[in-house]
């Protein structure tokens, strides 16, 4: 069995139904997607980058996923080095949480990257995640789950992301991709972040007040 159906049979079992890829984030309609697999093609070596120290913002939730994407992604291809917590800090007091990552685990690295699920742009302390790397012009880089579903705006169908990733991907600074399907393609995207963020760094918005409550 090769790698990618080890992590592929990892997640949706031995015969699993492929989850669907959903319409674009934001706010245009996109047609009805083909139903494909989250497999990992074989892959030539990687051309050489520079590899990047990256934080991973996500929700819990999704943790089966933010595995995958760590062994597959960190361990095995070696495209970055992850620097996100392998556990929870332990507190009730949820600003000595959010100041522990930020002085911990954001500080020192040089991009984050927001996997956003169904539920990620509910959450405070990804929004709290999202703030304190703006606020170290840190790059941005949020990556699409492809188990988002899509829901209905203004007669369009949209896939919620994160408000304030989206402000900033509106201004230029911050990069969002679908799920990688190769480690050149997070490669790639990584690098275009890292650009994004030197070329539009005038534009970063950090204005917004952050979360006070999960939505």
């Amino acid at each position: 069995m090769s790698l990618s159906d080890e992590l592929f049979r990892s997640l949706y079992g031995s015969n699993p139904t492929p989850p669907t890829p959903q319409p674009q984030w934001g706010f245009k309609a996109a047609p009805k997607p083909q139903a494909i697999p989250i497999r990992f093609a074989p892959q030539p070596p990687l051309v050489k980058i520079a590899k990047r120290k990256v934080f991973i913002s996500y929700h819990h939730i999704d943790q089966a996923y933010i595995d995958a994407f760590r062994k597959s992604f960190g361990s095995i291809y070696d495209v970055f080095t992850d620097c996100s917590l392998d556990e929870a800090v332990e507190s009730t007091d949820l600003n000595y949480v959010n100041r522990t990552i930020a002085e911990n685990f954001i500080t020192g690295t040089s991009i984050t990257i927001v996997i956003c699920g169904n539920e990620t742009w509910r959450r405070k302390c990804v929004d709290w995640e999202i703030y304190s790397t703006l606020y170290k012009n840190h790059a941005l880089l949020g990556i699409m789950l492809p188990t988002v579903q899509p829901i209905w705006s203004n007669g369009q169908q949209v896939r919620r992301i994160p408000d304030r990733l989206f402000t900033n991907y509106t201004t230029g600074y911050a990069n969002i991709v679908e799920w990688p399907q190769t480690p050149q393609e997070l490669a790639q995207a990584i690098s275009a972040s890292i650009n994004r963020s030197t070329q539009f760094k005038l534009a970063k918005n950090n204005s917004a007040p952050k979360m006070g409550r999960n939505i």
